[in-house]
């Protein structure tokens, strides 16, 4: 049984549309085996809790879990926070039984040679904590891990942490104001040093250092203080109670590092140190070398914990290209083992597929939404040595009438329906996961008489075929990554934009140009000097406070050159309700206010016109038919299950 079949039979029964008898029926219909229809059925009959429940440890045991010591030790819990846990969180019976359906089988260490991936957005840097993209956290997952990591539903896996903190065992605090983490014993940094509760603290004190420029900062600032109980034991204080605590420290913002390496690179030394090219970690490979924009070779980490794991010996990552040549060098031609991320046409990637070729197409649940930010400062002014500064408001799109024009003429739905068919959906909300978050409030239209309406009305008037007001010519630029799908959107919001009077200038920026962590580079999408931009973002744990950052309004939250343009709010928007409902959703222990919280940050976001969304996009990737054990999650990195990735023969 395929992961995506199984995947969505547990979604169908989360939901509440199936009955326990519907369940059955499916489940015989499929040829579930005995575990897996007993999980269906715990979460059929959990679906109407609204507290999520802890896996035993016998139904752990079948779990694919990136990091994690032997099965019989592992364990996968939901991120529950107090006995009112987040309502979203998806049980972990269900995550155990769907990563059941593709246990890794026990292999010898380096059996399966070389593995050949592909990221056409090419890596720049391998420190995860100053990373602009994607694809340099993927990069850097490689070799780092974080305490806990996120499966296909947003459940935690162990990684580095001996258990998942809970209620049950004590590790999670009645009051939400603390949570102790116990670590695995005996591993291992990979130069051979011990790894201990003071590389975690360390973390915390590398991250939370305002100098250091981290782009993980926002998921750092609960935190009161991280004490190291013993070598094995890190306890973590919260200043307020504290829902999602597992924001730090775990998933693709939780890396640990290396105190003994690093530990004189804290604060301004953050991005001269070597370490940000050749990492040291406790991952399952180490960095044999690195061209930043190019490729990054791996090999075993001789000091991995687990003797019998990785499967392959080596790992090549090739960074570059384009998304519709990383397709065909994994499904047509086998020239890679998997490629990522493919944003490519759908009549195409259908093109590519045939049952004498070596690859697939492999299409998971995604939380993610291509969007168009819409820049509330100016970018041609220059203040004090920067442009988009918030001293200097944008001549016409701080307006909200006029943003409110941008989004009716953008075509959401022949975006949908001529590029990404099977690859994503029409979407009108910025969150769109969990499903308890998604508001259900919001509306799209593509409606062109009511756009013009509004620019009428706030005294923008069409001289020939571009809108002015007050000697401003409605000319603006509209950049995003170099990609063929792309490219048409560009076209198709350029047609609906020339339709209502607004000249566009499209721009299209390499994607390691583009997502790189450079900060003198003025092209990057977090210096953001253009007028509206556009690129693919989404959640990165079930209590996504991290990823509704964007649009927190603080100072420091602004990218800017005081911070190395590491803030999270690339839009420069401001709003006092939203920021009033942003912090009293960090310490909201009840699921009925949480949700309503983000819906009401999701509604002014998207009802003020911050970023557009245009469509939710499923992940898509490119992968040999022979290639197993993926368990990829739409949380965290593809490469969060590498330790388990193996190949048949």
């Amino acid at each position: 049984m395929d992961q995506d079949t199984v995947v969505r039979l547990f979604s169908q029964v989360r939901d509440g549309s199936m009955t326990r008898r519907q369940v059955l029926q499916r489940a015989a219909a499929l040829g579930l085996s005995a575990p897996v229809i007993a999980a269906l059925l715990a979460a059929c009959g959990s679906s109407t809790k609204s507290t999520p429940t802890t896996a035993s440890a016998s139904t752990a045991t079948t779990a694919s879990s990136g990091g994690t010591t032997p099965a019989a030790t592992s364990t996968a819990t939901s991120p529950a926070t107090t006995s009112s846990a987040a309502a979203a969180t998806p049980t972990a019976a269900a995550t155990a039984s769907a990563t059941a359906t593709q246990a890794a089988a026990t292999t010898t260490r380096g059996q399966g040679g070389t593995l050949n991936l592909l990221w056409w957005q090419a890596p720049t840097i391998l420190n995860g904590h100053l990373a602009q993209g994607t694809k340099d956290f993927d990069a850097s997952r490689v070799v780092l891990e974080p305490l806990a990591d996120f499966d296909h539903t947003g459940t935690l896996v162990a990684v580095l942490a001996a258990e998942i903190p809970s209620l049950d065992n004590g590790g999670v605090s009645k009051d939400g104001l603390s949570v102790t983490w116990k670590l695995k014993q005996g591993v291992k940094w990979s130069d051979g040093q011990d790894f201990t509760a003071d590389d975690v603290k360390f973390t915390y004190d590398y991250v939370s250092n305002k100098d250091t420029s981290s782009t993980s900062y926002a998921s750092y600032t609960a935190i009161k203080s991280v004490d190291v109980v013993d070598p094995n034991t890190i306890k973590v204080s919260f200043t307020n109670p504290t829902p999602g605590w597992y924001a730090s420290f775990c998933g693709s913002y939780g890396y640990i590092l290396p105190k003994h390496v690093l530990q004189n690179n804290v604060g301004a030394q953050a991005r001269s140190a070597p370490f940000n090219l050749k990492p040291i970690g406790t991952g399952p490979y180490k960095v044999d070398s690195f061209v930043a924009g190019d490729h990054v070779q791996y090999s075993i980490n001789d000091s991995f914990r687990e003797a019998d794991k990785p499967f392959f010996k080596q790992v090549y990552l090739k960074g570059g290209g384009d998304a519709t040549s990383a397709a065909r060098a994994a499904i047509q031609t086998g020239e890679v083992d998997y490629s990522w991320n493919l944003q490519v046409e759908w009549s195409v990637l259908q093109s590519l597929e045939g049952d004498s070729n070596p690859g697939t197409v492999l299409i998971t649940p995604g939380n993610s939404v291509e969007r168009i930010l819409v820049n509330m400062t100016d970018p041609n002014k220059d203040v004090n040595g920067e442009k988009s500064s918030l001293q200097a408001p944008h001549p016409f799109q701080a307006d909200l009438n006029v943003r409110q024009a941008y989004a009716l003429a953008v075509q959401r739905d022949v975006m949908t329906t001529q590029l990404y068919g099977a690859t994503g959906t029409i979407a009108s909300n910025i969150l769109v996961s969990p499903t308890a978050f998604s508001s259900k409030n919001t509306t799209w239209k593509y409606d062109v008489a009511a756009a013009n309406k509004l620019l009428d009305t706030a005294g923008w008037t069409k001289s020939g075929s571009v809108r002015a007001k007050n000697g401003v010519n409605m000319k603006i630029i509209y950049s995003t990554s170099v990609n063929t799908l792309r490219q048409k959107e560009q076209e198709i919001v350029k047609q609906g934009f020339a339709e209502i009077g607004v000249d566009v200038t499209i721009k299209s920026v390499d994607a390691s140009v583009f997502f790189a962590s450079d900060a003198g580079n003025n092209d990057t999408y977090a210096h953001f000097y253009v007028d509206i931009e556009m690129y693919t973002s989404g959640p990165s744990n079930p209590f996504p406070l991290d990823y509704m950052a964007a649009f927190y309004g603080a100072a420091d939250n602004i990218p800017q050159k005081a911070n190395a343009w590491s803030g999270n709010n690339i839009s420069r928007w401001q709003n006092a309700d939203y920021d009033k409902a942003y912090l009293a959703a960090q310490t909201e222990l009840d699921p009925a206010k949480q949700a309503q919280l983000f819906i009401q940050m999701n509604d002014l976001a998207v009802n003020n016109v911050v970023h557009i969304p245009e469509v939710q996009r499923n992940g898509v990737s490119g992968t040999n038919k022979k290639l197993q054990n993926l368990n990829l999650s739409a949380w965290t990195s593809d490469l969060w299950n590498l330790m388990n990735w193996t190949m048949k023969s």
